[in-house]
């Protein structure tokens, strides 16, 4: 469709509701808090319709653009194997992987699914296991805690210099989780550094500079080559750990069945 048709078709839906759903200026166009309501409560439909149009008209193997939203820290899916796999099974589809910690809606920021630790999935979501239980590690290179000590107790750490992360510059860093006798409780670190990006964390905790946390999947190669020492385990239990997940679908588009087949086979493995 051209520009004035479309913008043709939005003026008449306008008229006919009787309230302005987009805000026009000679550089700039954007939705309305009405217009943000209305794509909200039709995009699930419209994505429903047309994926069973696409059921429908394509036969035999999986094709198209499956675009996924995947949480930085899920090392098993963005390791390398799961993707290659899945590519190398279904050439027909195009897997488009975009690396977010936002949590917001995956139906409204055009995703057909999501990875994320199963805590932060909606209750409305279908979610399928990728991995099993998860836990966090704190961690600092053997150059450093000979240089400064280990810690015993996570409020130790306030005494050291942490590698922290957050989501982005407008939040707060994130503090790190820990329980002791049963009982849970955060504890806010005031990091040195400060990042979004998990490798630099692990960069920097590997040139001796600090100690920082993470998913134990993503520092276990480093610890095992004993690059990277584990310390005060007994106060990170483990929690439910990363799952595919995905809107509730009567009609599932087949890429998107083909990617939540082979992530339940990878799970297994």
């Amino acid at each position: 469709m051209t520009r004035s048709a479309v913008s043709q078709g939005i003026r008449r839906l306008e008229d006919s509701l009787g309230i302005a759903l987009v805000q026009r200026s000679t550089r700039h166009v954007r939705l309305t808090e009405a217009g943000e309501a209305l794509h909200r409560q039709i995009a699930e439909p419209l994505s429903t319709v047309g994926a069973a149009l696409e059921e429908a008209a394509v036969e035999g193997p999986s094709r198209g653009v499956l675009r996924v939203a995947v949480t930085s820290i899920a090392e098993r899916f963005l390791s390398g194997p799961l993707i290659s796999s899945f590519a190398a099974a279904h050439p027909g589809v195009t897997l488009d992987v975009t690396v977010t910690d936002d949590e917001s809606d995956i139906v409204a920021a055009g995703f057909d699914a999501g990875v994320r630790l199963g805590e932060v999935i909606e209750q409305d979501m279908v979610a399928v296991p990728l991995t099993g239980p998860q836990r966090q590690m704190v961690v600092a290179s053997p150059a450093y805690l000979a240089a400064h000590g280990v810690p015993t107790h996570p409020r130790e750490l306030l005494a050291h210099c942490c590698i922290g992360w957050r989501r982005s510059p407008k939040e707060a860093p994130y503090r790190w989780e820990f329980r002791e006798a049963g009982r849970d409780f955060a504890l806010t670190v005031e990091p040195r550094i400060t990042t979004n990006d998990m490798l630099l964390m692990i960069r920097t905790a590997l040139a001796d500079t600090g100690i920082t946390i993470g998913m134990e999947e993503t520092f276990r190669p480093y610890i095992d080559r004993g690059e990277l020492v584990s310390v005060l385990d007994d106060f990170l239990p483990s929690f439910a750990g990363f799952f595919l997940y995905f809107p509730s679908r009567r009609n599932q588009p087949r890429k998107l069945r083909a990617l939540v087949d082979h992530v339940k086979s990878f799970a297994q493995r």
